[in-house]
């Protein structure tokens, strides 16, 4: 498993066919230019996408704003234990979605994000 975690396009098409990690998680953001995410997926490597793998801290961030709208606070492991099930079921909804289009990770947590902003938009009247 390969973790670029510090600087954006990192992974290239000049170093991708280096890489031997069969899964790679995309800490930093936009560690890995296009033309190398789509020869890596062709070799066949996982690539958790950068909006998904580095979700965690912004996920915090909301728990800390409704915590704070709501005057109560959880301890740490409250934090912890509802940040592992929303990446958990993030994680899911990528995964199947990749895998119901046949693409790779990151297309499918794009079809994810815009289908949730559809939909907003279609409950609340938008554009109809």
């Amino acid at each position: 498993m390969l973790i670029p975690a510090a600087l954006e396009n990192q992974i290239t098409t000049e170093n991708a066919s280096q890489i031997r990690a069969k899964i790679i998680a995309e800490g930093a953001n936009g560690p890995t230019t296009p033309d190398a995410h789509k020869s890596l997926h062709e070799r066949g490597v996982f690539v958790i996408p950068d909006i998904l793998a580095n979700a965690g801290g912004v996920t915090t961030s909301y728990f800390e704003w409704v915590q704070d709208r709501h005057g109560y606070f959880w301890e740490e492991e409250e934090v912890n234990k509802r940040l592992e099930a929303k990446m958990v079921e993030a994680f899911k909804d990528v995964l199947q979605t990749s895998t119901k289009y046949k693409t790779d990770m990151r297309t499918g947590a794009y079809v994810v994000a815009i289908n949730r902003v559809a939909t907003v938009t279609r409950m609340r009247g938008m554009y109809a």
